[in-house]
């Protein structure tokens, strides 16, 4: 009889059935509906199991894509909301009656606390769904290349996977208050072996001089190499915004993609490499992405002094950096040069690759999200991330090396195009023998100076 039944056992019932569904129904010998529901609960415990399991990957891979996300939006929504009714329903089954006064408003509150416990976390999946999809149809666009003309999956996926290496542009572009535009003072293309993950990175100064212009417009404008015009000195880290200044070095580019075009083709031309996409960043959101992750480890060789007026100290040591000091550390070229700076920058690189992962990356998402919507830009396309993810899975536990193109390998103001093309040649070439790290740096090191990151920054 419910008038038998205390509120201590039906709040009891009720847990059960939050962590049982059906449990409570089954209690008062409603076993139709008891079942039902526990068999529900059942295959959404076995399908949540498989997918943190046997389906990891798959389920990754799923959820870089826009449509799945919105999915994962309503299906965890209606999951919570389910769970709620079912809690509540339980409750109704199985508490006392007559039940008034405070035993009333004592158990009302425990079970509104119950659903919102069970609720929360499946509210905030939902959330972080809802801020996957934003960004990923924000930052990540839609192909427009001729490459991919209906831009289904499959296509994207067999193309790289046909691909011995995919070259990625990173840039990090600077706005000064002192000059006009943006000039982007590190550029970096990540080479990767789509096989086995193994990168190496190659370093461009932002003060290469005369560097070849890619076929076309551009070349008619600067046939012996960029030389800007005016008061600019015509170096490498100008190419950008001139490209964004003058449409007609880039016909038929939309303003905002004129000037990464036109540095993506002149990079690949000074390496010798194909890009296949790039990715820039803003530096005024680079301390914003490092404080939302939390900081980052590095170690710190020796006192880096920064700022127009050296207010600001980066202490030598092994130590986690906030965003505004990972930003100086990267960034700083007072009492160094822009060649020790590029050293630095890889470093960074480096540990944040090592250090962001899954949990850390989580909870700084929202924020992330946030940063990277205003901050950063590419043109890899939203139907590539599933490939990608599985190849940075690849990278994370390959070996990555690091050459850099300064003095005296080269010269910045007559580099030599020929001996940077054979040289890139040789590092992408030269088979990795794991037993052997040394003989590999060996190959790489007289000359260029390419070695493994992790030796390098300490």
């Amino acid at each position: 009889m419910r008038e038998n039944r205390s509120l201590g056992r039906a709040l009891g019932l009720t847990l059960s059935s939050a962590l049982l569904w059906g449990f409570a129904h089954l209690w008062v010998g409603r076993s139709r509906i008891g079942l039902a529901l526990a068999l529900i609960y059942t295959a959404l415990l076995a399908s949540g199991i498989a997918v943190a399991t046997t389906f990891r990957t798959t389920a990754l891979a799923l959820l870089v894509r826009p449509g799945w996300l919105s999915a994962v939006v309503v299906i965890t929504l209606v999951v919570a909301v389910f769970w709620a009714l079912v809690i509540m329903a339980s409750y109704r089954l199985v508490r006392p009656q007559p039940l008034t006064g405070g035993p009333r408003l004592f158990g009302g509150a425990l079970v509104g606390a119950l659903c919102l416990v069970v609720m929360a976390p499946l509210a905030y999946a939902s959330r972080v769904a809802y801020v996957s999809h934003d960004l990923m149809t924000t930052v990540f666009a839609a192909p427009r290349s001729s490459v991919f003309p209906s831009g289904g999956d499959r296509e994207h996926v067999e193309y790289l996977a046909t691909k011995p290496r995919v070259n990625i542009l990173l840039a990090g572009a600077d706005a000064a208050k002192n000059r006009p535009g943006a000039r982007t003072d590190s550029m970096t293309v990540a080479s990767v072996d789509t096989r086995n993950g193994q990168t190496v990175l190659f370093s461009l100064p932002r003060n290469l001089e005369h560097v070849p212009m890619p076929e076309g417009p551009a070349r008619d404008a600067f046939p012996d190499g960029f030389t800007g015009g005016g008061d600019s000195p015509g170096l490498l880290n100008e190419v950008y915004q001139w490209g964004e200044d003058n449409p007609a070095l880039v016909p038929g580019v939309p303003d905002g993609q004129r000037g990464k075009t036109l540095l993506k083709a002149t990079v690949g031309d000074i390496l010798g490499l194909d890009i296949d996409y790039y990715a820039m960043v803003d530096m005024k959101g680079f301390a914003q992405m490092i404080d939302a992750i939390g900081g980052v480890t590095v170690t710190v060789k020796e006192d880096i002094v920064y700022g127009t007026y050296r207010e600001g100290l980066v202490k030598a040591g092994t130590r986690r950096l906030t965003g505004e000091e990972a930003l100086w550390f990267g960034r700083s070229r007072t009492d160094s040069d822009d060649y020790v700076r590029m050293g630095r920058q890889k470093c960074l690189l480096n540990a944040v690759a090592k250090q962001a992962d899954a949990m850390t990356v989580l909870r700084g998402f929202e924020q992330i999200a946030t940063v990277a919507k205003r901050y950063v830009s590419t043109d890899i396309p939203q139907t590539l991330l599933p490939a990608l993810l599985d190849l940075s899975t690849k990278v994370k536990l390959a070996q990555i090396q690091s050459l850099q193109f300064v003095p005296p390998l080269i010269s910045t103001a007559n580099p030599d195009w020929t001996f940077i093309h054979t040289k890139v040649k040789e590092a992408i070439t030269t088979p990795v023998h794991p037993e052997m790290p040394s003989r590999r740096e060996a190959l790489l090191t007289q000359p260029p100076d390419a070695v493994s990151l992790d030796a390098a920054c300490g």
